[in-house]
């Protein structure tokens, strides 16, 4: 009979994810503790573009590593794109990071660089469309739903391919905060559970 490898013995890889967040972080915590137990996936690492984000207090907290990264390493040379390179990332997510992506990231990580934007895109979209603006329109104009979008990135701002959207209601006495609240509360409980498929959908 010819020899099998007992299962205990196979080797699985890893899925491997590497957030960028600009800001407090709380997307990023609740995907590093989503996959916390994971056998089949990580968050490898984590980096933002903001020396004072909360998300680094978070990461220290969660010994998950973080770096930072300025703009001209972004942008004007491959520093960012030889880390993300080194990570080897199966996905990379964008969880509240402000900056747009450069093509040359794009181009490196083609269907592996995705994004959560707070609002049921194309509407809301757009450079200075993000946190409490978005909301903050969304209530001026006194839009009875709201929701979250989930998008692969391209070279332009909120325009990629959506993966997923879902909406809540929103009523006339309903804060901008109210709908933030909302609005962040969707963001928890999918956007983890839809990185999740799509990484057992292209495994």
């Amino acid at each position: 009979m010819p020899y099998k490898t007992p299962k205990h013995l196979l080797v699985t890889t890893m899925n491997r994810i590497v957030i960028l967040a600009s800001g407090s972080g709380s997307n990023a915590e609740n995907i590093i503790n989503y996959f916390k137990d994971s056998t089949q996936t990580e968050v490898s690492c984590v980096l933002t573009n903001k020396i004072s984000a909360g998300v680094i207090d978070r990461c220290n907290r969660l010994k998950v590593p973080c770096l930072f990264f300025n703009k001209s390493a972004f942008v004007n040379s491959d520093t960012v794109l030889s880390i993300l390179k080194s990570q080897k990332p199966t996905l990379i997510v964008l969880a509240g990071f402000l900056w747009k992506v450069p093509e040359k990231l794009v181009k490196a990580f083609p269907k592996k660089i995705i994004n959560i934007h707070p609002a049921l895109l194309p509407k809301y979209g757009g450079k200075g469309m993000y946190g409490a603006h978005v909301h903050e329109a969304i209530k001026a104009n006194a839009e009875t739903e709201t929701g979250i979008t989930i998008h692969y990135v391209n070279g332009n701002y909120d325009e990629g391919t959506i993966i997923y959207q879902t909406s809540t209601n929103i009523s006339k006495s309903d804060s901008s905060e109210d709908i933030a609240d909302k609005v962040h509360a969707l963001e928890y409980n999918h956007f983890p559970k839809v990185i999740e498929k799509l990484l057992n959908d292209n495994g």
